[in-house]
């Protein structure tokens, strides 16, 4: 098949939409067996535009039992010997990524949207009662009608609480609502299957934390360090003829360009001692226009996060100096009280792991990349000094 035939999926987040239209596509489907067949409840942080959305997607695919969709996929062929693969279950999936919730109320009317569109799946109305308990309704129903415990799917649950971290009485009221809405995952836990919540950091007093005694956090676990992004062998495996391409145009050699992508936009380390994955959305807007441009940064960077290094008077050299530190307490969860901004410049994919004292316990943190490095120099900085 000749290059210009060859489908970039940019900005695609729907597994099947990359499947069905012929997108490329970087097989991360071993990852999922691997889940599913653990089973459980499971949580994971990555930046934003890092992939989590279209892993979800494809979990959701694989719990509705479309086996079509993975047809000489690398869970194709594990699951070949099991007899009960791809039975749908009844899949809930709860999306925040996609509203802004600056205004009050604002994560009520898209839980209740979830809420309408699954109840009239199930035939049943319940204007009258909380969300909670319409909620824990449509759970009981689905096991009824399907005879399967459930599946939850909860993409960027920090979204409502990320949006009005610098509006604490609406943050707190949408920390109620989650409390008081997904408590219902503890106490149903006999109807649920398998649970599975991406955001970009862990607020560890929100309830979905502290009510699932059982919700696993995998954000920095060896064996899922490359979950998300692409690792430089899956570049090579599904991208060459688009780098070939890349370096004709930008007058290099393959080999050159490959060294130039990996110092623009590889580096990110999930984990100690593991090979470094690209960053998606940077890496497939780049093979796209056959460019290195700074992608990711382009994409907006939170207030918030300013204002905390504003207000903290944040040393800009530690950035480069090999200084910042952080045990993994730190980069696994995140509070808005924290005046500490280093867990959330890792967590927001400003920062990565570097090194690893096992003796102490201890990361070494600092840029992932060049796109990062000197996007965040250029454009954050001036700012941040002139305050």
């Amino acid at each position: 098949m000749e290059q210009r035939f060859r489908k970039i999926p940019i900005g695609i987040q729907s597994f099947s939409k990359i499947i069905k239209d012929q997108y490329l596509y970087v097989d991360k489907t071993e990852y999922i067996y691997k889940l599913v067949h653990a089973s459980g409840s499971y949580f994971l942080s990555r930046p934003r535009r890092f992939g989590k959305s279209l892993f979800l997607s494809t979990l959701k695919e694989y719990w509705l039992g479309n086996k079509e969709l993975f047809h000489g996929l690398k869970i194709e062929a594990l699951e070949a010997d099991n007899k009960s693969a791809w039975q749908p279950y009844p899949v809930f999936y709860f999306d925040f990524n996609r509203d802004n919730y600056s205004k009050p109320s604002s994560i009520e009317n898209v839980m209740n949207a979830h809420l309408v569109k699954w109840e009239a799946e199930y035939e049943c109305t319940q204007p009258d009662r909380s969300l909670a308990l319409r909620f824990q309704h449509l759970i009981e129903l689905s096991y009824k009608k399907y005879n399967k415990r459930c599946v939850i799917l909860v993409d960027e649950y920090d979204k409502p609480l990320l949006d009005t971290i610098d509006n604490p009485e609406l943050n707190d009221r949408n920390r109620a609502v989650f409390k008081g809405f997904f408590s219902t995952l503890k106490s149903f836990d006999e109807f649920i299957e398998f649970v599975f919540i991406t955001g970009v950091t862990k607020f560890s007093k929100v309830s979905l934390f502290s009510d699932l005694n059982q919700l696993r956090d995998i954000s920095l676990n060896k064996e899922y360090a490359s979950i998300c992004g692409i690792t430089e062998a899956e570049m090579k495996a599904v991208f060459l003829p688009e780098i070939e391409t890349m370096a004709a145009t930008q007058n290099l050699s393959v080999q050159d360009c490959m060294l130039k992508l990996k110092q623009t936009y590889d580096g990110y380390h999930f984990y100690q001692d593991t090979e470094g994955v690209y960053n998606p959305f940077s890496l497939l807007y780049a093979l796209a226009d056959q460019d290195f441009q700074s992608y990711w940064f382009a994409t907006g960077t939170p207030t918030f996060l300013i204002k905390q290094l504003k207000e903290t008077g944040f040393e800009v050299k530690k950035f480069t100096d090999k200084t910042l530190y952080a045990d993994q307490i730190a980069l696994m969860g995140s509070e808005s009280d924290n005046p500490d901004p280093v867990p959330l410049l890792y967590q927001t994919g400003y920062l990565t792991i570097w090194d690893y004292d096992p003796a102490a316990r201890v990361y070494t943190l600092g840029f992932p990349n060049e796109e990062v490095k000197y996007s965040f120099l250029k454009s954050l900085m001036p700012e941040f000094i002139s305050y």
